[in-house]
């Protein structure tokens, strides 16, 4: 457990700046009034998701590593970061989806029939429900922090040890 501390920690830390996030498209009308634009500004969270992810390689290179870390070891925590904030996944999202805003996934339905991009309230509510984004929420953080880690090694690695 203690070699997993910190993953764990940047893990948790996601998950919250994960909420705060959603706490801010709430307040800035992206759930409700603003919608049409949500599908463009929700990218721009991979900025923080990307720098946390940084942020939690640094940390394990400095504090567990002693500075020195390889490819393969940044490698390895970062899939470990990933996995554990993908198990977080679904619990972040149901927070978000039934706690922070329960009325965005019946707006995202009513205007997505209205705008033709899905045919049917049916279709659409196929689509936008907690079950879908929870497994997309867990799949697309595992996916993503594996890539991010991937890249951000490249940079973060000790050249000494490779």
């Amino acid at each position: 457990m203690k070699k997993l501390k910190i993953e764990i920690k940047w893990a948790i830390l996601f998950s919250i700046m994960t909420l705060l996030w959603m706490v801010l498209e709430k307040l800035s009308g992206l759930h409700s009034n603003y919608i049409d634009y949500h599908l463009y500004l929700t990218n721009l969270f991979a900025i923080p998701a990307i720098w946390f992810m940084v942020m939690a390689l640094q940390e394990k290179k400095k504090v567990y590593y002693g500075g020195q870390m390889s490819y393969k070891q940044g490698l390895i925590s970062g899939l470990i970061l990933s996995v554990i904030i993908a198990m977080l996944s679904p619990l972040t999202q149901w927070i978000i989806s039934y706690v922070i805003s329960p009325e965005y996934f019946p707006n995202v339905i009513k205007r997505s029939v209205e705008i033709g991009y899905f045919k049917s309230t049916a279709e659409a509510e196929a689509n936008f429900n907690y079950s879908n984004y929870a497994k997309q929420g867990a799949i697309g953080a595992l996916i993503m922090g594996i890539v991010t880690t991937a890249v951000a090694m490249i940079f973060i690695r000790s050249k000494k040890l490779e």
